[in-house]
């Protein structure tokens, strides 16, 4: 006798729902960014919060200490308004930047010029600042990002014609020597050196042959020695910094290195506790700007300078991972050009204070006081965000990739 197993039950199907449906689609807004991306976000950020911290330290003591909040507070809209642009401009595609490389290149010289009328200040021997409706500003900041996207659009343009001196020489040199000029005119030098830098920078990541870079690193070199020798305020500063016997000029150009000094060696290894340097209370010029840095280890020690170097160090490995996977000329300059300006200009800020540079007047990424070169440097992350956006996925490329290469792409 055969049993038959009975017929399987049907599910009745669920009635159509009454009502509209509709079906979002997040496109690429939510799309898994790179993980460039996320060190240099994570960076800047904490670099940014933690240089809120120090300013709030370092100009407590200001001004009687009547308001300790009024030069934190200043800074903070200055990070209030470059951390959401910073991410809104890391969306912008390449084709803006590409078009916006001239007009930011001619606005930010237009604005530096502003130095040079009623609006302009001097300072220390130097005419870098001007005051629009009681807001002070440092034009020059702006130059840097603007020629770093001039040089990477340019050196696109000529890319199949770099191996001939004339077309890496014109428009380049002649632009990027005005451009500079009109900050050696405000006898700023180093702001001068970070635009050279800058422009050193471009041509090396560009490809172009050594033969033909070598040209234009040795006349950068030769102005900046030139414009150095020129001026009797700058070698006396650099003769100081090279005199042994600086306790002998305590009173003169030796006067604030010196204090930078003793405020790293009063840290120690764990430092004095924060809110406790005795450098801030007008022992230290600039303690607040140029030399925050010794602030952090006055009050912090060895362990919150070394914080503060490996958060630029991650920075700099996010970075230079863009220029190193980028297969688009443009991006790859451009992406060399604002690193070497924010990375370059972090190491000779931190190796003025050390004393290993003469003084500068460089400040330090991120954490020195100062709204516009806060903001700048946070407007040129927000471009290299935009250049880490363009690279390949690289689980998009490990699946479409024969079995050897991808066993090679996972060990790598």
């Amino acid at each position: 006798m055969t049993t038959t197993a009975p017929p399987p039950r049907r599910i009745p199907e669920e009635p159509p729902r009454g009502g509209l449906s509709a079906r979002v689609s997040l496109g690429r807004a939510f799309r898994p960014v790179p993980s460039e991306f996320l060190l240099i976000t994570s960076a800047a950020l904490l670099l940014t919060l933690f240089g809120l911290v120090m300013v709030l330290s370092a100009t407590s003591a200001l001004d009687g200490a009547q308001n300790p909040f009024e030069h934190v507070l200043k800074q903070g809209v200055f990070a209030v308004i470059g951390i959401p642009l910073m991410f809104v401009l890391s969306r912008a595609p390449l084709r803006f930047w590409k078009r916006m490389a001239w007009p930011a290149l001619i606005l930010a010289t237009i604005f530096q010029l502003l130095v040079f009328t009623p609006l302009g200040i001097s300072a220390n021997g130097n005419r870098n600042w001007i005051l629009i409706g009681g807001i002070q500003a440092q034009p020059a900041e702006f130059l840097k990002l603007a020629l770093a996207l001039w040089l990477g659009y340019v050196l696109f343009r000529k890319q199949t014609l770099l191996g001939n001196w004339r077309h890496v020489f014109i428009p380049i040199v002649p632009v990027a020597a005005l451009v500079i000029a009109t900050v050696m005119g405000g006898r700023d030098l180093g702001t001068t050196m970070i635009l050279v830098l800058v422009l050193l920078g471009a041509l090396f990541f560009s490809g172009v042959r050594l033969r033909i870079f070598l040209l234009p690193a040795l006349g950068a070199l030769a102005a900046v020695a030139l414009f150095a020798l020129t001026s009797a305020d700058r070698m006396r500063r650099i003769m100081s910094f090279l005199d042994q016997d600086c306790l002998a000029d305590y009173l003169g150009d030796c006067y604030q290195p010196l204090h930078g000094i003793w405020g790293l060696a009063a840290g120690g290894v764990f430092g004095v506790g924060l809110g406790n340097s005795a450098e801030k209370y007008d022992w230290l010029p600039a303690a607040a700007n140029d030399y925050i840095f010794a602030i952090v280890g006055e009050e912090l020690g060895l362990i919150g300078c070394v914080v503060v170097l490996a958060l630029f160090a991650l920075f700099a490995v996010g970075a230079f991972h863009i220029i190193r996977r980028t297969d688009d000329p443009f991006v790859r300059i451009v992406a060399g050009g604002i690193t070497i300006w924010i990375v370059g200009q972090a190491m000779i800020n931190v190796a003025v204070v050390l004393r290993v540079f003469p003084v500068l007047g460089v400040p330090l990424p991120f954490m020195s006081q100062g709204g516009t070169s806060l903001l700048s440097v946070l407007i040129g992350c927000g471009v290299l965000l935009s250049c880490a956006r363009t690279l390949p996925d690289r689980r998009a490329a490990v699946a479409t990739a024969p079995r050897p290469a991808r066993r090679a792409a996972s060990r790598g």
